[in-house]
């Protein structure tokens, strides 16, 4: 990799809060890009809140704003809404996740900023979407896990509803934002004209469940939650050991053959229910039976032992203390040291992205809350005052 990121000298002015927003600003930041995060001078970001808190900083805030600066404006006062509109004429990208209107109600919608600045590309992340009759409802990832079918797919069947562990909606909503974002970064650049981006997190959600989707466009039929099973494909899912479990995904015959032989059951290669990827899968609870049965003669790390060496895709059920401290990620780079802005020592995940074999720095520790009012602010303080002068 060049000693240049892909988005250096492109600025990106980031007025959001908690995950959705931040988690986009964050990686176009980690590919380089300028981001100046604009923060309520009361408090800031909520997430700054979040526990683990080390030393009064919070950790959650930290994994989402690496190498950005913080501003605080108070955009309820017309000096902070001009401010953000003098910050606006000299950016390349505005992300706000706010509710569909409020910026607009504020002045500083994309239709206000863009007469300004033609070439900004404004992203908005919101639960719903700019438009429709929803897209006044507030939401969460919660809400919006509930709402976008995922949590009718999660978990055992007959259990109750699961969410997702991680934040699913909130992230998928960033990565389609900040992917939506280079892309019309590129077009503004050639074309000098910008465009307004509506990233919903309820469409991100239903983008990422495509296979859901196309499953009931295709069979007129619900998806139903299946635990750690695959409902086309088998064996496919968590197994019990005698000790623990497992994950095994023999995705094709290949595979089934190669686990027959590992178990040193040739005859389950001749029984009908499992000649196929299909059938195997709609007589999988009788195929979990039979299997299991079988691992109930070996530890877990026994049976990955063999699978591995018989090149079928298999895994432990990690805690993230174990999958943080496995040699794959050590040899990728992916935990690094991170200072807080208190002077703590901590580790974070950074960017997964490699490019020509380098990973991507952290240039800049996340900031404390309007850390870089002088070095930002000042100089468009110092230009209205000129303006003003006779």
């Amino acid at each position: 990799m060049t000693s240049q990121l892909p988005l250096e000298g492109i600025r990106v002015i980031e007025v959001c809060n908690v995950a959705a927003g931040p988690y986009c600003g964050m990686l176009l930041a980690d590919m380089g890009a300028d981001v100046i995060k604009v923060e309520n001078p009361d408090g800031g970001d909520t997430l700054r809140s979040w526990p683990p808190i080390s030393d009064g900083y919070s950790e959650n805030f930290a994994s989402l704003n690496r190498n950005k600066r913080s501003v605080t404006l108070d955009l309820k006062k017309p000096d902070g809404l001009q401010l953000l509109r003098d910050l606006a004429q000299s950016a390349d990208a505005l992300i706000e996740n706010n509710r569909p209107g409020v910026m607009n109600r504020l002045g500083v919608g994309y239709e206000a900023l863009s007469t300004l600045n033609p070439k900004l590309v404004y992203c908005s992340i919101s639960a719903y979407g700019q438009s429709g009759p929803r897209s006044t409802e507030g939401g969460f990832d919660l809400t919006v896990q509930a709402m976008s079918g995922i949590m009718s797919i999660t978990g055992e069947p007959d259990g109750a509803p699961v969410k997702c562990g991680v934040p699913l909606a909130d992230f998928s909503a960033g990565l389609y934002g900040a992917f939506a974002i280079s892309a019309a970064l590129r077009s503004a650049a050639m074309s000098g004209k910008g465009a307004h981006l509506d990233i919903p997190l309820l469409g991100a959600t239903l983008g990422i469940a495509a296979l859901q989707t196309s499953e009931y466009f295709g069979s007129g039929r619900n998806p139903k939650p299946l635990g750690s099973a695959h409902p086309r494909n088998a064996p496919y899912r968590v197994f019990r050991s005698k000790d623990g479990y497992f994950g095994m995904a023999a995705g094709n015959n290949a595979l089934w053959s190669s686990v027959c032989d590992v178990l040193g059951r040739h005859d389950l290669m001749s029984d009908e229910r499992f000649a196929t990827p299909s059938t195997r899968a709609q007589h999988q609870d009788a195929l979990l039976s039979i299997l299991e049965s079988e691992f109930a003669a070996g530890n877990t790390a026994e049976w990955l032992e063999r699978f591995r060496a018989a090149g079928v895709p298999c895994a432990p059920i990690n805690t993230f203390s174990e999958v943080l401290a496995d040699p794959q990620v050590n040899h990728m780079g992916w935990v690094q040291p991170l200072e807080l802005p208190n002077g703590v020592k901590t580790l974070t995940f950074a960017s997964p992205v490699r490019i020509d074999s380098q990973s991507l720095p952290i240039r800049m520790r996340p900031p404390a809350l309007g850390e870089h009012n002088a070095e930002v602010l000042a100089p468009l303080r110092a230009a209205e005052t000129q303006q003003v002068q006779p």
